[in-house]
């Protein structure tokens, strides 16, 4: 499997998905407005709550600058609400249950963990402007100062 590296100034990937709703979503849905697409590895566990909830506490903030936030992982649409609504997150999560999108971004690969190879999310944010063009990639994400992050470079 040949690794996708995106970088900024490249055309975001159309998708269709589900949301934890069941409702599909593409990226087109947000021609003319601007994105902050985030993978992370999985619903309820320490990294990716924190980074959710991080992109929660500043979501008022994303807003007023115009950025739609959605979330994508690897969990199924039921996983997904649950871990909405235990955190009372404002915003969609994709169900990407085959990879499918996140090998289109690229973010599907190897990792290690306790002496074991596997493949899973490397957990990488991307903004994407009105035009769907790539503008940010994080791949380094400080999971409970994401939005932080975001905002710093944003203001760069």
């Amino acid at each position: 499997m040949e690794t996708i590296i995106l970088k900024p100034g490249d055309l975001a990937p159309d998708f269709n998905a589900k949301d934890q709703d069941g409702n599909p979503v593409s990226l087109s849905d947000f021609k003319g407005k601007k994105l902050i697409l985030y993978f992370y590895p999985k619903d309820n566990t320490p990294g990716c709550t924190a980074e959710a909830c991080s992109l929660r506490d500043g979501y008022d903030e994303l807003k007023d600058l115009g950025l739609e936030v959605i979330g994508v992982s690897p969990d199924s649409e039921k996983s997904h609400k649950s871990f909405i609504n235990k955190y009372a997150l404002p915003f969609r999560l994709i169900a990407d249950t085959n990879h499918a999108i996140a090998e289109k971004y690229g973010v599907w690969g190897e990792k290690r963990m306790y002496g074991k190879t596997y493949l899973g999310i490397l957990r990488t944010t991307f903004v994407i402007d009105e035009k769907g063009v790539i503008t940010h990639v994080f791949n380094k994400v400080d999971t409970s100062e994401h939005v932080k992050q975001i905002l710093e470079a944003l203001n760069k």
